[in-house]
């Protein structure tokens, strides 16, 4: 699609071309005609007038002489043409002669002889004539001429005459120059004013598509500068307006969500004080458990579960704050992924529940910590949602465009797999597994886990530059793939640059 200067120059150039064309044309008509309706006009009147004088001095039967100085006598005209005089002489023998020796009888078309050699019945009553004067434009060789003859009443002589109208039309080819100039420069002219035109319409859209992708970009204090009271300076105004407004939308939503981090990450921090020296007491209640009275163990039990559930849960909202504040920091270090797995299976007793299939060796360059925590949030997911086995797999593939900016040249990615034997993920949970305190189903709201760890897994992947997807099996089962970059580093210095720049 051509751009809307080009559209705009293009339609302009048309318009004019068109007008241009349309006038030429219309002016060289009716030019051409009045040239040579003139030129017509002036020449048979004077034939006319001319044969009428000459042969009217000629006497019956006149000589071949007598006719050739009639017809000199007659081409001596203003309108200077040529004139060839037929009459029949005493003898009865035909005469034909002609001002000059390169007009003759073959010049005239036989349709044009025929018509003037035509008598025609009088009228009477001195009304209608038996001859008439006709004409006819032709073009012998490359020269048009005008032809025309009659023949005199009273049985004289047929007089023809023959014009050249080579001036007229040498006159009308040089008005055809003039006027294809003159629309090769009104063509011109109008796409400088389309040019014109098109800057002036164009510039100030130009400047709002600028200052559009400026706001998009996030700079919202993005304004145009307004001049005028025509439709884009409303436009402009309509545009700083709303900028305005989404500026003071979006800086209340910053303020409120600012304030709420700080209300959750202050919380959470308040909240652990207490939270130890609950957790301290649950200790030794857990410890002194077989002594307790049985009938109040069943609520130790619930203090010490409960307990532990909260603990997690301020953990889990402290992670989710640092995230949002965009304070978290990878700390890397090479990883035998293998080892690391079966360390994070192992501290969970989970090896009865979990099939790994990983072979020693793949190395890759993450933040242990949070690799573990990945990995916690997907197994035991899948052991409590899905059934054991649970099936674990590790491989390498070459590292797709989406994480090579953020993987070291030459280095592949990771791919971790988490399969389980049980009915699946319904197809309306699936697109949101990752949302934060979000629960498959609305009827247990009351459940072990808090909603937030599978977010917590995907950020922890996001900060490697990694992601996580979830998908159901032809098979059966959920399954979990977990896609890694094996050295962050460019990451990870990134955002170190980033943080001291904050």
């Amino acid at each position: 699609m051509p751009s809307l200067r080009l559209r705009l120059v293009i339609v302009f150039a048309l318009v004019a071309l068109s007008a241009a064309v349309a006038a030429s044309g219309i002016a060289y008509w009716l030019t051409r005609d009045a040239v040579l309706t003139r030129a017509q006009t002036a020449a048979l009147d004077d034939f006319r007038k001319t044969l009428g004088d000459h042969a009217g001095t000629l006497p019956p039967r006149p000589t071949c002489e007598q006719l050739q100085d009639a017809a000199v006598a007659m081409s001596r005209s203003t309108q200077n043409y040529e004139v060839l005089l037929i009459d029949r002489q005493r003898d009865g023998q035909r005469c034909a002669v002609t001002s000059s020796g390169a007009f003759s009888l073959d010049d005239v078309p036989p349709k044009l002889q025929r018509a003037v050699g035509e008598r025609r019945k009088s009228s009477g009553e001195g009304k209608g004539a038996a001859y008439h004067l006709y004409w006819q434009r032709v073009a012998q060789g490359d020269t048009p001429y005008l032809l025309s003859g009659a023949t005199v009443i009273g049985d004289g002589p047929t007089g023809y005459m023959r014009k050249s109208l080579e001036p007229e039309r040498d006159d009308l080819t040089s008005l055809a120059w003039s006027l294809a100039i003159a629309t090769g420069l009104a063509l011109i002219g109008s796409v400088l004013l389309a040019q014109a035109a098109a800057s002036t319409v164009l510039r100030p859209v130009q400047r709002l598509g600028e200052a559009a992708r400026r706001l998009g970009e996030g700079k919202l204090d993005t304004r145009l500068k307004v001049s005028g009271t025509d439709e884009l300076a409303d436009l402009s105004r309509t545009f700083n307006a709303t900028a305005a407004a989404l500026e003071e939308r979006v800086a209340d939503l910053s303020a409120r969500e600012q304030a709420s981090r700080r209300f959750v990450a202050d919380m959470s921090h308040e909240l652990r004080t207490p939270l130890t020296a609950i957790s301290a007491v649950t200790e030794v209640l857990e410890d002194e458990q077989e002594n307790l009275d049985p009938m109040i163990e069943p609520a130790v039990q619930l203090v010490i579960s409960e307990t532990r559930r909260l603990n997690d849960l301020v953990e889990n909202l402290m992670e989710v704050t640092r995230f949002d504040a965009g304070t978290a920091r990878l700390v890397l270090d090479n990883v035998d992924v293998a080892d690391q797995v079966t360390a994070c299976i192992d501290a969970r007793a989970w090896l009865d529940a979990v099939e790994l299939d990983a072979e020693r060796g793949i190395i890759a360059r993450l933040d242990p910590r949070r690799l573990d925590v990945i990995l916690a949030n997907l197994i035991g997911n899948a052991l409590k949602h899905g059934g054991s086995p649970v099936r674990v797999s590790v491989r390498t593939e070459e590292c797709p465009e989406a994480h090579a900016e953020t993987a070291e040249p030459g280095t592949g990615k990771l791919v971790i797999e988490v399969s389980d034997n049980g009915p699946g993920i319904p197809e309306e949970v699936l697109p949101h597994v990752f949302d934060r305190f979000y629960k498959a189903s609305a009827s247990r709201p009351r459940s072990e886990g808090s909603g937030l760890g599978l977010s917590i897994a995907l950020e922890n992947a996001h900060i490697h530059g990694g992601e996580i997807t979830a998908r159901n099996s032809p098979e059966g089962g959920a399954v979990f793939t977990l896609e890694l970059p094996q050295d962050p580093s460019r990451l990870a210095a990134a955002a170190e640059e980033e943080g001291d720049d904050r």
